[in-house]
């Protein structure tokens, strides 16, 4: 997740290669289903899968991520951490509905912890923890016009290994089902957390058969993705490799996979 201020300024932007656009030939059928739910996109389709972007640091006008030809962004349900203040943090009612009106999709997603940070990665709070998170991610989705189906992805921003996962994480995401629900549960997170909140079952099914709410970073995945994911972060903005600028801000850039990736327009 992109939730630390980088560097603004004119920047190269990422192609897509040919390996990268045969790579994501499944996703070819959500442009249209995505399209239709968001508007026209511009520019012209290209080969490559219909993008969502993520940034914390502030709001990106609208009208420059239409330029940019995303389809739409996937915005924080959280809060900023102690001693920093983001602007994109969280997604507020007026900004989501210029969004909309741009005929750009949303997605929600929680993070207020992170590895290193002021407060401790959410994933280790545990059950009463992830009840908590639960209830302050749906009280600001809601808040901002989220779908009451919708799903809110819930991060693990790190690279944890099965017994983290088992003894830690899994306990976390039970709080967090038994307020929302498994339905509207959603992970964001490396290859192999995707594939264990699945097995687990604590993240819900997309409408778009096959597919369940896993957004996979492509960060400790060791470049496999896990087909069953709706969203994959291609790009992962940072000092060393930054990110495409839209609206003067870098961005993470991420592949749509499915036509329903629990954007709030078709889960009122």
């Amino acid at each position: 997740m992109l939730d630390s201020p980088g560097p603004t300024g004119p920047r190269r932007p990422h192609g897509v290669s040919r390996r990268d656009a045969l790579r994501y030939a499944t996703a070819a059928s959500a442009l249209a289903g995505l399209g239709a739910a968001a508007g026209a996109l511009s520019p012209a389709a290209s080969a490559a899968a219909p993008t969502l972007i993520d940034y914390a640091m502030r709001q990106i006008p609208a009208q420059d991520i239409r330029a940019a030809g995303h389809a739409g962004v996937i915005n924080y349900v959280s809060t900023s951490r102690p001693g920093s203040s983001f602007g994109a943090k969280p997604i507020t009612l007026p900004y989501a509905k210029s969004l909309n009106a741009a005929g750009l999709v949303i997605v929600s997603n929680y993070q207020y912890g992170k590895p290193g940070g002021t407060a401790p990665s959410d994933f280790t709070r545990g059950y009463a923890g992830g009840v908590q998170d639960a209830r302050v991610a749906w009280q600001l989705h809601t808040a901002a016009g989220g779908g009451q189906s919708a799903p809110i992805f819930f991060s693990v921003d790190d690279d944890i290994d099965r017994e983290t996962w088992n003894t830690v994480a899994l306990q976390w995401f039970r709080g967090i089902n038994s307020v929302i629900g498994v339905q509207r549960t959603g992970i964001y997170g490396g290859v192999n957390p995707c594939q264990w909140a699945a097995a687990d079952r604590v993240i819900g099914n997309s409408s778009s058969p096959g597919h369940v709410w896993a957004w996979q970073t492509r960060s400790w995945s060791r470049g496999q993705i896990y087909p069953a994911a709706v969203l994959y972060q291609r790009i992962v903005s940072t000092a060393s490799n930054p990110g495409p600028v839209v609206g003067g801000l870098e961005v993470d850039v991420n592949d749509v996979m499915a036509s329903d990736v629990g954007q709030w327009n078709i889960h009122p």
